[in-house]
């Protein structure tokens, strides 16, 4: 019996590598990033998935060199408005989680649009990880979870995993079955730290613009070998 694949999570990493290995400026390793990217989201929705979520930019790479970050921002300004009206034309949703409050203006804004105009759309939900940090997403519960107890609307008593994760910034949302981190290195990197107690992980050398429809394919492939235990002995 196969494994059910609700919720996929992926580090996309490896971007700058893949364009000093080829002599290039590290801003071309992310625009073709975003071809496999945009792969990456029409897989999910062939495979029927009701979360894909993307760690696109870390909150700590505000600290790369401004230069490169400005770059990074004006790429996502273009590519939330290429690539809408795919979204719209196969009923994906998406959402952006993390310190949106920390992007510039314009692409805060195009993002909030995007997120305006598929919110009514019933198929897959695309998760944009942007400005999120784990650690920061755990702190940001504990202190909702503060101020509701200190104003009398939950008791410490009420507060249990359940509790806990409707806090979080994917409340409602399956924890990630599998993580798929790209560029060979064996690390969550701050990457949904709650969420992925329990995840199948699948590491792979390819670098994000080399990372293709068919490895995606091949990571579910290794997902469905795994026998989930989730803590529990299945066979003696």
């Amino acid at each position: 019996m196969k494994n059910q694949l609700k919720h996929v999570a992926i580090i996309m990493d490896g971007n700058g590598r893949w364009a000093k290995k080829r002599g290039f400026e590290r801003f071309l390793g992310h625009r073709r990033g975003t071809e496999s990217t945009i792969d990456a989201v029409n897989v999910g929705v062939e495979l029927g998935l009701e979360h894909l979520t993307l760690y696109v930019f870390s909150s700590e790479n505000w600290q790369r060199p401004g230069k490169e970050v400005n770059y990074l921002m004006n790429l996502l300004i273009e590519m939330v408005a290429q690539e809408l009206p795919h979204l719209m034309e196969k009923n994906v949703k998406l959402v952006v989680i993390g310190n949106i409050g920390r992007l510039p203006e314009a692409p805060r804004e195009k993002l909030e649009e995007a997120i305006r105009q598929t919110s009514a759309n019933s198929g897959m939900q695309l998760n944009l990880a942007i400005s999120y940090g784990g650690r920061a997403e755990i702190v940001d519960a504990c202190k909702q979870i503060a101020a509701e107890v200190l104003a009398g609307e939950a008791s410490v008593d009420s507060i249990d995993e359940t509790f806990f994760s409707r806090h979080l910034y994917l409340k409602g949302a399956p924890d990630p079955d599998l993580v798929i981190r790209t560029g060979g290195e064996f690390r969550l990197s701050n990457y949904l730290l709650w969420q992925a107690a329990y995840s199948e992980f699948y590491v792979t050398d390819v670098l994000w613009p080399d990372f293709t429809p068919a490895d995606f394919r091949r990571a579910v492939d290794f997902y469905q070998t795994r026998e989930r235990r989730f803590g529990k002995v299945i066979h003696e």
